[in-house]
């Protein structure tokens, strides 16, 4: 489970019913929802959260850091509350199914020093793909 209500009500964070029905839906491990679905959710638990304020609600997430916007090729942003636990992501070629993931090793430490172009690193995103068990049919 993340605790991303216990860190909104630890900042002090206004928690209104429609925000807070909002962060419980994103709250668990490997939760990475689109805004629809975070809507669908939330309204099933409260049917008067609209969807702007879903949208208003998530993007102020992602501004305080406490959500994680991720992108993949081309699919509908999903949000991930795992956002101080270093991880990276596992995607489903198919059906686009995502997972938290725990490599070993420093992404950081493994770009060898010819091919950082004088960059200073401060971060790395790395996206594993593959067919998850439903879609290879296993």
């Amino acid at each position: 489970m993340s605790d991303l209500v216990d860190r909104l009500r630890g900042r002090g964070w206004r928690m209104t019913a429609q925000r807070r029905v909002v962060a419980e839906v994103l709250d668990g491990e490997h939760v990475h929802l689109t805004a629809d679905e975070v809507h669908a959710r939330a309204t099933a638990r409260l049917p008067e959260v609209s969807r702007a304020t879903v949208y208003n609600t998530l993007g102020e997430l992602v501004s305080l850091g406490e959500v994680i916007e991720v992108a993949t090729d081309g699919r509908a942003k999903r949000y991930d509350p795992n956002a101080h636990r270093p991880h990276q992501h596992l995607v489903c070629s198919g059906c686009g199914a995502i997972r938290d993931v725990h490599p070993t090793g420093d992404p950081l430490t493994s770009l060898p020093d010819s091919e950082r172009f004088g960059f200073a690193l401060s971060g790395a995103e790395v996206t594993y793909r593959g067919l998850c068990p439903a879609c290879a049919g296993a």
